[in-house]
């Protein structure tokens, strides 16, 4: 009981440092465009907002193409069309000059900035292959992350995705605003889940699935997400996906120790030189 309070009070004080922390950088957040704030805005309004990565114009775009073009033909084949439950393909390219300047255009640390309320960092990046399943395990459940009180990962759609690529599907914030009836059905749900998400059935218990909004896209769709507020998952798919994971959050986040998997040893990284060899061949 006693350990129970105190976590309670611990908690408390970090809200309270939190709303502190917010209300005083409020001066120091940086000026973006009105284009950018249309981002900002849709992430607190829907948590979701896609664009496209001209429409983005970011200088490094190209630099960062051809290298993602490269490590995909890199990849280690999959041998999984005898397992019922096939797990993405991960690899952590954080690390390669790339990605990381991608990741770090000072134009999209200011949007996320603008829209999280305090500095932010740029956590590290995956790129992701997520293979054909017939029933939903993993992050083809309803789910939400928990790396952060807020956080932004921007999906990039590395091929053309369609409904049997199994796009980013999402449920917009002002279907389940804070404290409403929605918001804690679907609270107590991935509750009873142990957090681990809900399926389509059980979904469709609260939200109606016409409400559900899928993102399909060609390649070089761009999509801003806000995973921890926005209910969100991968649809099951019948033909495989690439994309890119760039994730951010506040500096320091709330829960650090879910963040070390975008830089560390987690998942397989390739070898810079590797990358440079291909990139000049």
């Amino acid at each position: 009981m006693l350990n129970a309070i105190k976590n309670k009070v611990t908690a408390l004080n970090s809200e309270i440092d939190y709303r502190f922390a917010l209300g005083k950088h409020i001066k120091n957040l940086p000026a973006i465009a009105e284009r950018d704030r249309v981002i900002v805005d849709a992430l607190k309004r829907e948590g979701v907002y896609v664009t496209t990565l001209a429409d983005l114009g970011l200088d490094s775009t190209t630099n960062l193409l051809n290298a993602a073009r490269n490590q995909l033909s890199t990849m280690a084949a999959v041998q999984n069309s005898q397992i019922a439950q096939r797990l993405p393909q991960i690899y952590t390219v954080t690390d390669l000059p790339e990605f990381f300047t991608w990741g770090s255009e000072q134009k999209l640390l200011n949007i996320v900035e603008n829209y999280i309320g305090l500095p932010v960092t740029f956590q590290g990046v995956h790129l992701r292959k997520d293979f054909p399943n017939e029933n939903q395990f993993g992050t083809l459940l309803w789910h939400k992350d928990s790396e952060d009180r807020r956080m932004v990962k921007v999906i990039m759609y590395l091929t053309d995705v369609e409904e049997k690529h199994g796009p980013f599907e999402y449920v917009p914030l002002s279907l389940t605003p804070l404290h409403s009836l929605n918001y804690y059905r679907i609270y107590y749900k991935l509750w009873q889940s142990g957090y681990l998400g809900i399926n389509d059935e059980q979904l469709q218990e609260i939200i109606p699935k016409s409400a559900w909004k899928s993102c399909p896209g060609p390649a070089g769709t761009v999509i801003f997400a806000d995973p921890k507020t926005a209910l969100h998952h991968g649809t099951l798919r019948t033909e495989e996906r690439s994309a890119l994971f760039f994730v951010y959050t506040a500096n320091p986040p709330k829960r650090p120790e879910l963040c070390t998997q975008y830089w560390d040893d987690t998942f397989p990284k390739p070898e810079l030189r590797q990358t440079s060899e291909l990139l000049n061949s």
